[in-house]
C-alpha cells in the first residue's frame, strides 16, 4: 500500500514574510515607511525573536526592505520628503540648502561656504565615511576638480566642516551665576552639536585636540567658568578635559551605532533581540549571578538612552568635582 504524501507546513517566518509583502503590495506600507521591528513581529505573530529576525532578513534579501542609518528598517524605495535630513537651521545654511539640493548650480556660482555646507549635508545624512570630494561635487553639479580651487583636499574640508558645525551654537552675553550652571550649559551645548552632527565626535582623540577657532569658543566658556577657584593650572585643565570628554565620549557612539546598523542591517533593538538566546544562556550558566539578578528584575529589559545617560553622568561628574573646584577637598582631609 502506497503511503499518502503530506505537504510540510510552511515555516512561520515565511508566513510573516508573505504578510508583510502583502502590506507593501496593497499600499498599507509605503516606500520609506518603517516596517515592524523584530519585537513587534514576535508579539504580533507569537513567534520567537530569532524567527522574527529571519523574516526581516528574508525581506531584506528580496530587496523589499532596507536599513537606513538613524531611521531603522523601512520599505525600500524613495523615502517621503519629510524623511529627508534637514540642514542646520542657521542663517548661512539657507542659501546653501536651496542651491545644493538642486544639483544644477553653474560652476561660476561655486563658493567655499557652499562646498562646506554640502559636505556637512552628506556627513549628517550618511556618515563621515560616505564623504568624498567627488560626492560633494556631484551634489553641487560641478566637476570634481573645481573643488580643489577652494580647498586642498578631503582632510581640509572635514576640518572646515567641523569648525562650521562647532560655530552653530554660541553662549549668552549674560553669563549665568556660579561655575556649575555655566559648565552645565557648556556640556549641553556640545552634546546638542554632537546630536546634530554625530560625525563630529569621530574626528580625533582628546589627546590630539583639533585647533579650530569655533571649538575653542566652547573650551573658553568652560575654562572661564572654572577660573578663580584656586585650582592650579594643571588641575584646572584636567577638570576641563574630563568635562569635555564626557560629552565627546558618549557622542562617539552616535555615529558608531549608525555605522553598525548600516553594516549589519539591524537596528539596535533587532541586534539585541538576535542575541537574546546567548544572553539567556549566559544568565542560566550560573557564572554571573549579579548580572542574572539585575537583568532578571528589569522586566521589559534595559533601554539604553544616551540623552538620559548624558544627563545622569554630567550630574554625577559635577557632584564629584564640586569639592575639588570649591576647595573643600583640602579642608576635609
Amino acid at each position: 500500500m502506497t503511503k499518502p504524501t503530506t505537504t510540510p507546513a510552511e515555516p512561520p517566518y515565511l508566513r510573516i514574510v508573505a504578510a508583510i509583502r502583502r502590506r507593501i503590495a496593497d499600499g498599507e506600507l509605503l516606500a520609506g515607511d518603517r516596517v515592524p521591528s523584530t519585537r513587534q513581529i514576535a508579539r504580533e505573530w507569537g513567534v520567537a525573536l530569532a524567527t522574527a529576525t529571519k523574516a526581516l532578513t528574508t525581506l531584506r534579501l528580496e530587496g523589499l526592505v532596507e536599513t537606513r542609518p538613524r531611521t531603522g528598517t523601512v520599505v525600500a524605495g524613495t523615502a517621503p520628503p519629510t524623511a529627508s535630513p534637514a540642514l542646520p537651521s542657521t542663517p548661512s545654511a539657507s542659501p546653501v540648502s536651496s542651491a545644493s539640493s538642486t544639483g544644477t548650480a553653474p560652476e561660476q556660482e561655486l563658493t567655499l561656504e557652499r562646498i562646506v555646507r554640502t559636505g556637512m549635508d552628506i556627513a549628517d545624512a550618511e556618515g563621515l565615511s560616505a564623504l568624498s570630494m567627488r560626492g560633494v561635487a556631484a551634489r553641487l553639479g560641478v566637476a570634481a576638480m573645481s573643488l580643489y580651487r577652494y580647498v586642498p583636499g578631503k582632510d581640509d574640508l572635514v576640518l572646515l566642516m567641523a569648525d562650521t558645525a562647532y560655530g552653530e551654537e554660541s553662549y549668552p552675553a549674560d553669563v549665568p551665576e556660579g561655575w556649575r550652571p555655566r559648565v552645565e550649559l557648556g556640556a549641553r551645548t556640545l552634546w546638542t552639536l554632537y546630536r546634530r552632527h554625530p560625525w563630529l565626535a569621530q574626528l580625533g582623540p582628546i589627546s590630539r585636540p583639533l585647533p579650530l577657532p569655533n571649538l575653542m569658543v566652547h573650551g573658553e566658556w568652560v575654562l572661564s567658568a572654572l577660573e578663580g577657584h584656586g585650582l592650579d593650572p594643571t588641575r584646572l585643565f584636567d577638570v576641563h578635559v574630563l568635562i569635555y570628554s564626557h560629552s565627546h565620549g558618549l557622542a562617539v557612539h552616535l555615529e558608531r551605532e549608525a555605522q553598525a546598523e548600516a553594516a549589519t542591517g539591524q537596528s539596535d533593538d533587532e541586534w539585541m533581540d538576535s542575541r537574546a538566546p546567548t544572553l539567556q544562556w549566559l544568565a542560566e550558566s550560573g557564572r554571573f549571578p549579579a548580572f542574572t539578578r539585575i537583568v532578571g528584575s528589569l522586566g521589559d529589559g534595559y533601554d539604553l538612552r544616551l540623552d538620559a545617560l548624558f544627563e545622569f553622568g554630567l550630574a554625577a561628574l559635577l557632584d564629584g568635582l564640586t569639592p575639588i573646584i570649591e576647595g573643600r577637598e583640602a579642608t576635609s582631609r
